[in-house]
């Protein structure tokens, strides 16, 4: 007797003496005992029947769901790049430079309205593209990140950057670039050819909204085969305009999804995906052709993408906090290395990974043990029940916030991440604010935030229009009360509806 057998047998004789049945007796669904006429295995068991009749769709429908999760970083930071071309008209090495801080105008993921955004595209396609960052200094300064295709940064850029706050040429070149690199410059090679850019233009102490908006302009963008004579730099300034840059949950979905994938390498370890793929009509090298199955798999399987990470935010985050006795959960999530792929020895973690990049854009490579900067979600009240539509708040902001530069309180809608449209377009309130606002005796302020304001205190007011509010305190030049966890941001309370 192998050890097989001994193991079947063994198995059936204990079930005879627990349960009194001869030995071969089988419960229902339990597969055939030594001695049977049947294989062990190779079929379900006796009495199984499928769960669905239309396979075609099941198939396509889960590979479609399992598909926005798996591209949900680089689905994030093409639509930038879709928006920018289509409804600002912009090109390759075009530089976005706001002259204001952000309104909801810019339709985009977690976006900061305190200092003006700086962004661009480019296709490495073309050959390595050279930016010139200005150096730091009393004019100003730029910080924010370079990305590839799949949104994970491959440059972080200014005085934590690359560069040190020094500025220099740096040169992005495209996968597999052999040719020797011109001195002078700081070399990135990029895994995927369309990169993108996000920086702030941060002001200088003494000087002017505008005045960042000028320092901006000293930004260059062109091709290394341009260098010897760059052409003039295109600015765009979408400050007044609409730039709805966030993703679709919808069948349009899969249409970006088949552009990014229709121009990126394929990796080895997303080999596997791209071949179930296939049957949803994306395949590299050929047009998009879903049928009409796919069509309304892919609909549904967006839409439930959504439902289903929202619904992950009220279960997993909350059980995040960043202080055990408060309710807020920081913006970024990074994985066990501190960094944003999620990619390990073993696994890359599909959920983790999107969740980050369904709430977040442009982080950085790597998260410090004690980051400049913090990102702090209020996803409850003090009594730990979520923040709700239609209902009035408020937050005591300390007068002495752990800032060596400034703080600054947004609120977003929570199904969408953006900023919320109101007849005032206004979505933050900061301590450059101060001024304008009215002070608790102690000197704290205290912000409401809700459908309407209360009397008198519309200057210490951010609308939510009915929306469910995301507010999102900035901690800018976090000191070490922050870093430590001695301060200890105080909760949102209910003030009525």
């Amino acid at each position: 007797m192998d050890r097989r057998q001994f193991l079947v047998s063994t198995a059936g004789g204990a079930l005879a003496a627990t349960t009194g049945a001869p030995a071969d007796a089988q419960p229902a669904g339990a597969a055939p005992a030594q001695g049977s006429r049947e294989p062990l295995g190779g079929q379900p068991p006796p009495g199984s029947a499928p769960s669905v009749k239309d396979f075609d769709y099941q198939i396509k429908y889960h590979r479609a769901f399992e598909a926005v999760l798996w591209n949900m970083p680089a689905i994030a930071i093409f639509a930038f790049r879709r928006a920018a071309f289509a409804d600002l008209g912009m090109q390759d090495n075009d530089i976005i430079a706001y002259s204001a801080p952000a309104t909801p105008r810019l339709e985009a993921i977690t976006a900061n309205s305190s200092t003006p955004y700086i962004a661009a595209y480019t296709d490495l396609r073309k050959g390595p593209v050279v930016l010139e960052v200005p150096k730091a200094g009393p004019d100003g300064s730029v910080y924010g990140q370079v990305v590839d295709a799949w949104q994970f940064t491959i440059a972080d850029v200014g005085p934590s950057g690359m560069d040190k706050g020094k500025g220099g040429k740096y040169l992005f070149t495209p996968p597999g670039y052999k040719d020797p690199i011109p001195k002078g410059h700081i070399h990135v090679a990029s895994p995927n050819y369309r990169i993108a850019l996000a920086f702030r233009s941060v002001r200088a102490p003494g000087k002017s909204v505008e005045d960042a908006y000028h320092y901006a302009q000293r930004l260059r963008m062109y091709y290394l085969s341009e260098a010897a004579s760059p052409p003039r730099q295109r600015f765009v300034d979408p400050a007044n305009q609409r730039y709805p840059t966030l993703p679709f949950y919808d069948e349009r979905h899969f249409a970006d999804m088949h552009e990014i994938l229709s121009v990126e390498p394929v990796k080895e370890q997303d080999k596997v995906m791209m071949g179930m793929l296939k049957s949803l009509g994306i395949e590299k090298g050929k047009p998009f052709t879903p049928d009409d199955t796919a069509k309304r798999a892919m609909r549904q399987a967006a839409i439930d993408a959504w439902f289903f990470l929202q619904q992950w935010f009220d279960t997993e985050m909350v059980k995040r906090v960043y202080w055990p006795d408060r309710h807020y959960v920081s913006l970024l999530q990074t994985d066990a290395n501190r960094r944003f792929t999620f990619t390990y020895d073993d696994r890359i973690d599909l959920i983790e990974r999107a969740a980050e990049y369904f709430w977040c854009t442009y982080m950085p490579k790597e998260l410090g043990v004690a980051p400049a900067t913090h990102y702090m979600v209020a996803l409850a009240d003090k009594d730990g029940k979520r923040l709700e539509p239609g209902k009035l708040y408020k937050v005591d902001v300390p007068r002495d916030m752990p800032v060596k530069q400034f703080w600054a309180l947004t609120v977003y809608d929570h199904a969408t991440f953006a900023f919320i449209y109101s007849d005032s377009n206004r979505t933050t309130l900061s301590s450059y604010d101060l001024d304008k606002m009215r002070k608790n005796p102690d000197g704290s302020v205290t912000i409401y935030v809700g459908p309407r304001a209360p009397g008198g205190l519309e200057s210490n007011w951010l609308p939510s229009e009915g929306k469910r509010p995301m507010p999102t305190m900035r901690f800018y030049g976090a000191t070490d009360a922050m870093n430590n966890k001695t301060f200890k941001m105080p909760d949102f309370e209910l003030v009525g509806t």
